[in-house]
């Protein structure tokens, strides 16, 4: 008797876990992305990237680089180069900082440059940020003061000097936020001082989850 009624609740239990609906369960995975450099340039037949940290791996860390000084003759001259990037949780920033700027034989100079963007997701909402700070600019020996992003400036020799440069795009679950603090660009010339870029994607992986199997025992 006993033996019948261990087979009849072993069945039994087998019926409802075979009945009971599949539990369904989501993750949420965030990739990160982000790279800041101090000067890097394309002009004169010379190129250059210096204080780059290099692309920040998706699964976020930190990065870190620094260079005293550069001279490259005719070309830029500038002091305490520094380069940041990370990524954890659900926020990726980037910074980049240059002290002392001479760029084109003087044409264009700074005491101060620095560069900040950061990518956050929120509620699986993504949003982005990003400013410059440039102290004691002198662009063809008139003093520019910087108020809004993306101030164009246009100098002799077809020069064009782009500062607080800010590209950005953002939307539902990805954002991405590049400031380039100065921008200079020309005929065979591209010169940037002070690059940050900073990104983020939430991805949500819904996964199944599937009910315990029993055998009947007699």
């Amino acid at each position: 008797m006993s033996t019948k009624k261990n087979s009849t609740m072993a069945i039994c239990l087998t019926t409802i876990l075979a009945l009971s609906p599949v539990a369904s369960f989501a993750q949420a995975t965030t990739t990160f992305s982000g790279e800041a450099v101090a000067l890097k340039a394309n002009a004169l037949g010379i190129s250059l990237s210096l204080s780059d940290t290099g692309a920040l791996p998706t699964s976020g860390g930190n990065l870190s680089t620094s260079v005293a000084s550069v001279n490259v003759l005719g070309l830029a001259s500038a002091d305490a180069l520094k380069s940041t990037s990370s990524g954890s949780s659900t926020t990726s920033q980037s910074q980049s900082s240059v002290a002392n700027v001479s760029l084109m034989g003087g044409l264009i100079a700074a005491d101060v440059v620095k560069s900040n963007s950061s990518a956050a997701c929120s509620g699986g909402q993504a949003s982005v940020t990003g400013s410059a700070e440039i102290v004691g600019l002198v662009a063809a020996g008139q003093s520019v003061l910087v108020s809004t992003p993306n101030l164009a400036i246009s100098l002799p020799g077809g020069i064009s000097l782009i500062v607080n440069e800010q590209t950005s795009s953002s939307g539902g679950n990805t954002g991405s936020m590049t400031v380039n603090a100065l921008h200079v660009k020309g005929p065979s010339i591209d010169i940037v001082v002070a690059s940050a870029q900073s990104g983020i994607l939430l991805v949500t992986i819904p996964s199944t989850g599937h009910g315990l199997k029993t055998a009947p025992h007699t």
